[in-house]
């Protein structure tokens, strides 16, 4: 737990805690020679993660004890299975497994293809389908791989052998039984790949503590092997290495800054980007194509999400040097005018048949890549918002720009509308996505930019004076909330994502003003997708309350009545 910002002083009067070398406490304690205490506040974050610990250890220790229970009762020679607990090991007071045992080939088989349609190459790229598969009918697999992909992808099974168990129930085991064939002593692509697996997990779960430890295993290894420069035996086994490399670069960049830690993996400028999703997909264990592909048309997706990722690691850099240093205007619009230069830049080298168009996207999904083509502007459109987002504080009220208005104003409006524009067009990716057979989009990052979306919308709401906007606005937030809610049949972390847009709603509803004011708060919001959000201290932003009809016009915006709970 890292220390707070503030001391308990300086937080009661609502002003900046500094510090001088030399003194034990602050500069405002030290001078009144007060004694200068520096905890959490009550109710707030850090108690927040306190109780989601205590009540994690409380959890571990009810299932082991159930599992204790089961263990003396087969012992003692029950042939059937006891009260309250499933033939297949399943016990249903623990929801999780006591003997997580890898399904039939047939159902195996089927849980390979969900982890391949809805996580590989959207979460992250370790492996090479046609060859995987190929060695999951022979039985080649480790049986590691195998529990981690199905603790991925059991939540998504139509199988019988699951019909009684909630789908976010179903992987427990599998997760277990992972981390129990994983050794670290080998140092391997076999266990990076695990680790890898095993975080996506625990990032599926909430917890992002463990997600950290496993991507940090896999990092190190990655780097120990210098994994990208390994000799390989085929093209396809060194494209695997680059492809697992640059994944891994991705993953350090999100899961590091969700948790407050620096990255892992520096930056290098000597490892080759990805090659074309198809050419690869068609490539034999010998390394030659497997089949003919088309040449002409590129598949960029993963090598188009590196070069992404890297915009995305120097605005989330911006955005914390523009909570800690609050620049002038000038400063600003400089960063913001270089980011903003870069992805338009990456926007404007894509080949023809990769920029975001309904013919485009139909091609991709005809051929299997319809999410991943989702995956790569889903990215685009939200690292965008995240860019703009800042500027929708004190945005005009109206799409126009008033003529006459300093010109540092009309571009915070300009900037404003581009957050907007990113927001609507992110929606609009997911939403074709949702009604094209073959690629819907069901993994967890989706409901988080979903969320950030939603609240662009809120301030269309809140904020606009065009009707049409405004009823887009409504049409998008109630259509994202459905999304929402049908991710969380899936994955537990979900639950977090609504808890902030909750926190976000309430923290709208009474600091209308302020609500999107790019603050710690903020800054937390946006980026923190894994943990828990408590509401904006309601204090600290008294002076730009609402009251009275005011409030009574923001509840009558919201519609979304799942959320006033």
């Amino acid at each position: 737990m890292r220390k707070p910002s503030a001391c308990a002083a300086c937080r009661a009067r609502r002003r900046k805690c500094q510090t001088r070398e030399g003194l034990v406490g602050c500069i405002y304690c030290s001078e009144r020679g007060i004694k200068c205490v520096q905890i959490p506040p009550p109710g707030g974050y850090y108690e927040q993660r306190e109780n989601q610990r205590k009540q994690n250890e409380e959890e571990r220790q009810q299932h082991h004890h159930h599992r204790q229970q089961q263990e003396s009762q087969g012992s003692q020679g029950h042939a059937s299975a006891s009260p309250g607990s499933h033939a297949s090991g399943w016990c249903s007071r623990c929801e999780t497994t006591l003997h997580a045992r890898l399904p039939s080939l047939p159902v195996r088989l089927d849980l390979v293809r969900l982890y391949f349609d809805y996580i590989h190459d959207q979460f992250h790229s370790l492996f090479h389908r046609p060859t995987f598969v190929e060695d999951a009918l022979a039985d080649r697999v480790p049986e590691g791989i195998l529990y981690g992909i199905c603790a991925l992808s059991a939540r998504f099974s139509t199988d019988p052998v699951f019909a009684d168990i909630d789908p976010r129930d179903r992987v427990h085991g599998y997760l277990q039984a992972a981390e129990k064939c994983l050794n670290i002593r080998d140092v391997s692509l076999t266990t990076i790949q695990l680790c890898v697996l095993i975080g996506a997990a625990w990032t599926a779960d909430g917890n992002g503590e463990a997600e950290n430890i496993y991507y940090g295993v896999a990092c190190r290894m990655a780097q120990l092997l210098d994994l990208p420069s390994r000799p390989a035996t085929s093209l396809l086994e060194r494209e695997v290495n680059i492809r697992v490399w640059w994944s891994l670069c991705m993953i350090d960049v999100w899961s590091s800054t969700a948790v407050k830690l620096p990255k892992l993996l520096p930056a290098r400028s000597d490892i080759p980007l990805p090659m074309d999703d198809l050419p690869f997909l068609s490539l034999s264990r010998s390394g030659g194509p497997a089949a003919a592909t088309a040449a002409s048309l590129s598949s960029q997706h993963l090598s188009q999400m590196v070069r992404l990722n890297r915009i995305l690691l120097d605005v989330n850099d911006f955005n914390q040097r523009c909570v800690a240093e609050n620049p002038g205007w000038d400063a600003l619009e400089q960063g913001v005018e270089a980011l903003g230069a870069r992805m338009e830049a990456w926007l404007a080298a894509l080949p023809d048949n990769m920029r975001d168009t309904p013919e485009n996207f139909a091609w991709f999904a005809a051929r299997g890549l319809g999410r991943t083509f989702a995956a790569v502007y889903l990215g685009y459109y939200h690292f965008g918002q995240l860019l703009y987002y800042q500027f929708l504080y004190g945005a005009a009220a109206t799409t126009a720009i008033n003529p006459a208005a300093p010109a540092s104003v009309a571009r915070r409006d300009s900037y404003a509308r581009k957050c907007k524009d990113h927001a609507a067009r992110l929606c609009e990716v997911v939403y074709r996505a949702q009604t094209t057979p073959g690629a819907d989009v069901r993994y967890t990052m989706a409901a988080h930019v979903l969320v950030i979306a939603s609240t662009v919308q809120i301030h269309t709401l809140l904020f606009s004076g065009d009707e049409a906007d405004i009823r887009t606005a409504r049409r998008r937030l109630e259509r994202n909330f459905e999304l929402v809610l049908q991710l969380r049949c899936y994955w537990p972390t979900v639950d977090r994502a609504i808890g902030r847009l909750r926190a976000f709603h309430e923290t709208a509803r009474t600091s209308v003003d302020t609500s999107f004011v790019l603050d710690r708060w903020m800054l937390r919001f946006l980026v923190e997708f894994a943990e828990p959000m408590e509401e904006k201290d309601a204090e600290a932003v008294g002076a730009g309350r609402r009251g009275g009809d005011d409030a009574d016009e923001m509840e009558s915006l919201w519609t979304m009545e799942g959320l006033r709970s």
